[in-house]
């Protein structure tokens, strides 16, 4: 083989390598000619491309994170909160992204990081402290998420997700905050305890009266009881005496002898003939 022949097959070889190029799966790709975008949709696999008036840019598909480091931001009393946030995007239009940045990350995720924070900014300086920590945090990613996405569209982004992983506050404004939320719970506490002083009260006083209430029917009932009784008692004790007044009377007087005869230490200094003792004079008197 001649020398010429074997430069040529060399520089075959070599204007065949510089004609073909891999797209990656992980990859999108955008072919310019002479500076211009000529195509930008290209699959995956083995591609081809005129030499020298043409060349290959290729970019990561896959997500991005722009994390950037925290920012101290204003709220509407004018505290300073520290933010730290994320965002996770990826190239959605090639052509686009290659327009709107001349084809650099670098450029994008700067233009991206400069509008999440004007955002950040304008969201923090309309709440307070106590909104921004504890009530409206999501709010906020909801329209950071929305607004990044809008503005995304131009640069050739896609928005994946937009967060606020944490918000600090400075210790100057830590302890502030802390003591007016202290105080403002010990005022709510307070409040509390005197509405339940007063319920527990109120809650006192109609148990009270109800209790007087109670007593007073149920004394009355008992003596109302204690009235049918003593009435009914008395009519019974008519209706023996009535059939057999000696025996009524004989019984009556056996009652009063255990009743005053119940202690060996009762002393009872009366006449023998007293009617008291009748019943012993005539021992052989049938009742």
């Amino acid at each position: 083989m001649s020398k010429g022949l074997l430069v040529l097959l060399v520089g075959l070889l070599i204007l065949g390598g510089m004609s073909i190029f891999v797209v990656d799966q992980r990859e999108l790709a955008i072919k310019l000619e002479l500076g211009r975008v000529k195509r930008s949709d290209y699959e995956p696999g083995l591609h081809f491309k005129y030499p020298f008036v043409q060349n290959v840019l290729k970019f990561d598909r896959r997500i991005q994170n722009l994390d950037a480091d925290p920012e101290r931001y204003l709220t509407l009393e004018k505290k300073n909160v520290i933010v730290d946030s994320f965002v996770k995007w990826r190239v959605s239009d090639v052509e686009r992204f290659y327009t709107a940045n001349g084809g650099s990350v670098r450029r994008a995720s700067d233009r991206l990081s400069t509008f999440v924070q004007k955002l950040l900014k304008d969201e923090f300086g309309k709440r307070t402290v106590r909104q921004v920590v504890s009530g409206e945090r999501a709010e906020i990613m909801d329209i950071l998420t929305a607004s990044a996405r809008s503005q995304a569209e131009g640069l050739g982004i896609q928005i994946v997700d937009a967060r606020i992983k944490r918000i600090d506050l400075p210790d100057e404004v830590s302890n502030s905050v802390y003591q007016r939320m202290a105080a403002e719970r010990k005022e709510v506490a307070k409040d509390f305890r005197s509405r339940g002083e007063e319920s527990a009260k109120i809650i006192r006083a109609a148990a009270d009266r109800e209790r007087a209430v109670i007593l007073a029917e149920a004394e009355r009932d008992g003596q109302r009881i204690r009235g049918e009784g003593d009435g009914k008692a008395a009519e019974t004790y008519a209706n023996v005496y009535n059939q057999d007044p000696e025996f009524y009377a004989f019984y009556r007087t056996l009652n009063a002898y255990k009743q005053t005869f119940n202690n060996r230490s009762d002393i009872l200094l009366l006449k023998p003939d007293t009617d008291f003792f009748k019943y012993f004079q005539d021992s052989t008197r049938k009742p």
